[in-house]
């Protein structure tokens, strides 16, 4: 019993798990591969008490008391939730899988100090899209990458305009990667929650969004006063052109895939993206088996977290529709004139939560399985923004998101400094656009 409470108790073993637990999230033809997948994960969460955070660990035990709860009195909550856990869960592994296998490429530390180059409003730009970009396959590992080296320049050159201006720009741009990313676990918990919401609808409405949020952010940095061109870790320039056309070609073929097996092979949207993903990490393996003679499978020890916390809530989810659905009734709807005003409202709720240390997949699973049953057809793609786009303001202008704590560990700013001192104002204009936009999709016409 003591060694669960060690956090680094049963490595192999969780490890273990987690693969086993994706294999039988995606073997739809193995009768149960639902609840199999979903019983591996969570002996994965319980092998790795020790290292879980204490949200983690909360879902964790409403996901017993939950089911418990659903067996006595709503036995068909159980099943959607099971599926809900198994394919975000699979998505989990694949997209840290994927961020791992990549993230041993050459090419990423050629981008990454590419990002530094240039003139105050272009560095920044650049940054702030670059970061967004690698986010797509990363996840936050793309804010480890760019934080670390901004660290670096704190620490050679002290703190300056241009290392803020920096730690902005990654913050921000990882936030923008929710709203518009085919690969992001907050399209995929939206359009799981909302079935009636295609996905390319949600990426065509939250990419120019994502791009706003992105590029008004030029106008809420600091004048850094002109200085020579820096050099990373006294690196020599080197052209980051080839690396970037790799890096988008791989980026571009995992969507094409995923958009294709969803379109035309008939799968879930998440079940497509984590097919999509788990095939480039299949020959990014191939490649480094035969690049560097020798094949590593990276650890998922350690991903015992991220099962409890997306995939539990997933899982939560699942039953509280059902709940929810149940209690209300099949015919409740709301006033007409209050989706737009209920609609305006999730972004901000998304934000407060964060505020106090929620995180937005909590929020997610909540706004999405509470509204996604009563929501009014027309009005989905309003609803849909709402929790992407609150999603990716929160994570980019709240204190207690990973992102935030990554980047007071890589550069030492403080994360309350960074989220409110610098980025206050802009993340509640971002909230009011946001809220006016929702409600503007969520008329009745």
């Amino acid at each position: 019993m003591k060694a669960l409470l060690q956090p680094d108790s049963f490595s192999r073993p969780r490890s273990l798990l987690a693969y086993l637990a994706l294999l039988a999230g995606i073997a739809t033809f193995l009768p149960g591969h639902i609840y199999l997948s979903t019983l591996l994960a969570c002996l994965a969460i319980v092998l790795g008490w020790g290292n879980l955070r204490t949200v983690g660990r909360a879902i964790f035990v409403l996901i017993l008391l939950l089911t418990v709860v659903a067996l006595v009195t709503e036995p068909s909550a159980v099943p959607r939730a099971a599926g809900n856990m198994a394919r975000i869960g699979s998505l989990i592994i694949t997209v840290m899988l994927l961020s791992a296998v990549l993230g041993q490429s050459n090419d990423l530390k050629v981008i990454s100090r590419s990002l530094f180059g240039g003139k105050s409003l272009f560095r920044y730009v650049g940054m702030t899209s670059g970061t967004a970009m690698l986010s797509i396959p990363l996840n936050f590992g793309a804010v480890g990458v760019i934080a670390t080296m901004i660290g670096l320049q704190v620490k050679d050159q002290g703190d300056s305009p241009m290392a803020r201006n920096a730690a902005r720009a990654v913050i921000r741009g990882f936030g923008a990667s929710p709203m518009a990313s085919p690969l992001s676990i907050a399209i995929v918990m939206t359009v799981t929650f909302l079935p009636g919401l295609s996905s390319w609808k949600l990426i065509a409405l939250g990419l120019p969004f994502a791009l706003l949020y992105l590029f008004a952010g030029t106008f809420a940095r600091e004048e850094e006063p002109p200085r020579e061109a820096l050099l990373v870790d006294g690196a020599e320039p080197e052209s980051a052109l080839l690396p970037w056309l790799r890096f988008i070609s791989i980026i571009a073929l995992i969507c094409v895939g995923a958009f294709t097996l969803s379109a035309w092979g008939g799968l879930l949207y998440s079940q497509a993206v984590t097919l999509s993903c788990l095939t480039a990490v299949v020959i990014g393996l191939i490649y480094r088996r035969l690049h560097d003679g020798v094949l590593t499978m990276p650890s998922l020890a350690l991903i015992n977290n991220e099962l409890a916390i997306m995939g539990g809530s997933s899982f939560l989810g699942g039953i509280v529709s059902t709940f929810a659905l149940g209690w209300l009734g099949m015919e409740f709807s709301l006033p007409v004139w209050a989706y737009p005003l209920v609609a305006m409202a999730v972004p901000w709720l998304f934000f407060a939560g964060g505020a106090i240390g929620v995180n937005p997949i909590i929020s997610g699973t909540l706004s999405g399985s509470i509204l996604g049953p009563i929501w009014p057809e027309y009005g989905l793609l309003g609803l849909g923004l709402g929790i992407v786009a609150g999603w990716g303001i929160t994570i980019a202008g709240t204190p207690y998101s990973a992102n935030s704590l990554l980047l007071e560990r890589c550069t030492g700013y403080n994360a309350h400094t960074a989220s409110y001192g610098w980025s206050l104002h802009y993340s509640l204009a971002a909230l009011v656009v946001c809220s006016l936009v929702c409600a503007v999709f969520t008329l009745p016409f």
